[in-house]
C-alpha cells in the first residue's frame, strides 16, 4: 500500500512546490527511514493540505498522512483535537491520530533545534544571539521564531531569512536527530513513518 504525505508548504508556484518536496524528502531520508518512503504532496496553504488529505483518505488503496503547522503551542491532547479547536477541522471518518501530525509551532521552529546548521548555512555575519534561546522550541511563539530568524540573518550574504527561498534548503540540511530530541511532535511524526515503512 502506498503512503502519501500531504504537507503544508510550497506556495502556489511549481519551483517552490518542488523545493518543498525535496526538503521534506531529504529530511525524512536523513532520519533513517528505509523501506517505503512516502510520496510527498506539497499543498501550499494549510486549508489545501487538509482538503487534499480528506479526499485522499477516502482512497483505501493508500495510506494518507497530514502534516501542518500548529500555528501556536499545542494544549490539546492529540493533533486532531488541536486542529478542531483552532481551525474547526474535523477528523475524517476512520482517520486515526497517527495520520495527523503537527510542526510546532511552525516548520521554522525545527530550525532552532539545529543552530549549528543555521550558522553554516548563513555564514559570515550570522547573529545566533538574535534567536530565541528557549530550548523548549515548541513553546516559542511563531512570531518570535520568525522575527529571530530575520534578525539573525539580516546582515548575511544570503540576506534576511525568506520563507520561500531559504526554508526548504535549510530543512534539507537539518539533523533530524537534533530536531526529534527538541520537538516531541517531530519525534512522533518520524516514529509514525517508521511504523508505516
Amino acid at each position: 500500500m502506498s503512503i502519501k504525505l500531504y504537507v503544508e508548504g510550497g506556495g502556489a508556484g511549481k519551483p517552490l512546490k518542488t523545493a518543498c518536496r525535496k526538503g521534506f524528502r531529504t529530511f525524512i531520508e536523513k532520519a533513517g527511514l528505509g523501506g517505503m518512503m512516502p510520496k510527498i504532496v506539497a499543498c501550499g496553504g494549510r486549508e489545501k493540505a487538509y482538503d487534499k488529505f480528506k479526499i485522499a483518505h477516502l482512497n483505501k488503496d493508500e495510506t494518507s498522512l497530514l502534516l501542518v503547522d500548529a500555528e501556536e503551542s499545542v494544549q490539546e491532547t492529540g493533533p486532531w483535537r488541536h486542529l478542531k479547536v483552532r481551525e474547526n477541522w474535523d477528523c475524517p471518518d476512520d482517520a486515526i491520530d497517527d495520520q495527523c501530525h503537527l510542526m510546532v509551532q511552525i516548520m521554522e521552529s525545527w530550525f532552532l533545534a539545529d543552530q549549528d546548521e543555521l550558522k553554516e548555512f548563513y555564514g559570515q555575519d550570522y547573529q545566533d544571539g538574535a534567536l530565541p534561546q528557549n530550548s523548549q522550541i515548541e513553546q516559542i511563539a511563531k512570531q518570535d521564531v520568525l522575527d529571530g530568524l530575520k534578525q539573525a540573518t539580516s546582515d548575511t550574504g544570503k540576506r534576511r531569512y525568506d520563507k520561500g527561498s531559504h526554508s526548504f534548503e535549510i530543512l534539507a540540511e537539518l539533523d533530524p536527530e537534533k530536531v526529534m530530541n527538541a520537538s516531541p511532535h517531530a519525534k512522533r511524526f518520524i516514529e509514525a513513518l517508521f511504523k508505516l515503512g
